[in-house]
């Protein structure tokens, strides 16, 4: 088994505790309503913390029906947010894992500075395809980017 790890980190204006509850802590009740024409619904088996399983189920047409992944980590006081993805999406059967660190640190501006870290654990000597990865990244980043929108047009959402 093979470990390859990606790591990247993007600026946003809004506060980490904002994005946090907002991208994480209520993704599966805003994300559905912010994009219905991607993700049908996020259905949570659990509190939504610390060993919880989270599905997200994708609109008809998509390329995958949906995915499922254990929270390893949810914590609203470092705003760190852990998971494993155990089913679906880009998971495969030369993978055995796909392992994510989700970290929101304040700016002196206000803003956040998120730092995400990948880490796909390969089967035997499959080699990753980078492009397929950087266009996943591409999907997850714009939905961070309409959840961004959203706080910035809506000054009083999760305050």
């Amino acid at each position: 088994m093979a470990v390859k790890t990606f790591s990247e980190e993007y600026t946003s204006p809004i506060s980490p505790s904002r994005i946090f509850k907002a991208s994480i802590v209520d993704s599966h009740n805003l994300i559905p309503k912010l994009m219905p024409q991607a993700i049908k619904s996020i259905e949570i088996q659990g509190n939504g913390g610390a060993g919880s399983i989270k599905q997200i189920n994708f609109a008809e047409g998509s390329h995958f029906g949906s995915l499922k992944y254990h929270i390893d980590e949810l914590n609203e006081e470092t705003y760190t947010y852990k998971y494993t993805l155990i089913e679906g999406g880009a998971l495969t059967d030369k993978l055995e894992k796909i392992t994510y660190e989700v970290k929101f640190e304040p700016t002196p501006e206000g803003g956040s500075i998120s730092k995400v870290t990948s880490k796909y654990y390969t089967k035997d000597d499959f080699t990753l395809n980078d492009d397929e990865i950087k266009a996943g990244k591409e999907k997850v980043l714009g939905m961070y980017k309409v959840v961004e929108a959203y706080l910035l047009q809506n000054l009083d959402a999760y305050v």
